[in-house]
């Protein structure tokens, strides 16, 4: 999930285009990783070397200088502006945790600027761009959610707003999919009281992904090996209010009719509560 700078960073380019005519000249004496010469050129020198090793991708030289002004100049105008770059090149290095503290540090001091919503959103990236395989820890998940919660709620009329709130539902896609493999996992092995717990949290906290329809089969195929037919009739019925234009919605149905039961709302459980509240409106 690389390169979601793209999205968050118009400005940030504008301003590295921009250097990268204009400072190349001034640049040309700097030294990569020799802070020794920096003492001896401004901010502005330094800041303008910072961006056009950027711009050539070379984002962990250009985190470097941006650092050396917060180390050098820290009460210049540069100082801010560095911080919110070197953020910036370590979240394109892909060296995540330091763009998290970098990120935050802005945060921290300068929580009513304009680039606080920028510096938001590239902490919230530093956990979601790790977000690469269902079968990571979703610890990182998590904060991903968490993160981008913070950019929707706070910042909502930023440009970073609409991405936050697509890559939270992405995010909370990748929890279903998680609970939905180790459900399959219990499913196959015959563990069918353990399957059908991970398939009732996506039915119950995730009823807005795409794993919803299937979790509902899955929950038909272990309520009927368990031989509880009302709970497999009942997650049946739900699956044909809204779901019927599914493959999983087929394979129920022939599961159901196969074994001379009806794909309808019965008895007292969870699921029929699921189907008062989904189909019928009944919240109470």
């Amino acid at each position: 999930m690389a390169g979601r700078i793209q999205v968050a960073s118009r400005r940030i380019r504008t301003m590295v285009l921009l250097a990268a005519i204009t400072g190349v000249t001034a640049c040309g004496g700097f030294n990569a990783r020799n802070p020794g010469p920096l003492d001896g050129y401004s901010a502005q020198e330094i800041f303008q070397r910072g961006e056009f090793e950027l711009n050539r991708n070379r984002a962990d030289d250009a985190a470097y200088y941006f650092g050396e002004i917060e180390r050098l100049y820290p009460y210049s105008q540069y100082a801010k502006r560095a911080l919110i770059m070197q953020a910036a090149a370590y979240h394109q290095d892909r060296d995540y945790p330091n763009a998290r503290a970098a990120a935050q540090r802005f945060i921290d001091f300068f929580p009513a600027d304009e680039d606080a919503a920028y510096a938001s959103y590239l902490l919230a990236l530093s956990y979601y761009d790790q977000i690469d395989e269902i079968g990571r820890d979703q610890g990182l998940t998590f904060q991903a959610l968490q993160s981008l919660r913070t950019v929707i709620e706070v910042y909502p009329d930023s440009e970073y707003a609409r991405s936050a709130i697509l890559k939270f539902d992405l995010a909370f896609d990748h929890l279903a999919a998680k609970e939905m493999e180790v459900g399959r996992y219990y499913l196959k092995r015959n563990h069918f009281a353990a399957a059908t717990n991970r398939f009732r949290v996506v039915v119950e906290d995730f009823q807005t992904t795409s794993h919803t329809p299937e979790a509902l089969h899955r929950l038909v195929e272990a309520y009927l090996s368990l031989g509880l037919t009302d709970e497999a009739q009942t997650a049946g019925a739900i699956l044909g209010h809204n779901y019927q234009s599914t493959v999983w919605y087929q394979e129920s149905y022939a599961l159901l009719t196969g074994e001379g039961l009806e794909m309808r709302a019965t008895g007292d459980n969870w699921l029929a509560s699921i189907y008062r509240q989904m189909v019928r409106g009944e919240w109470l």
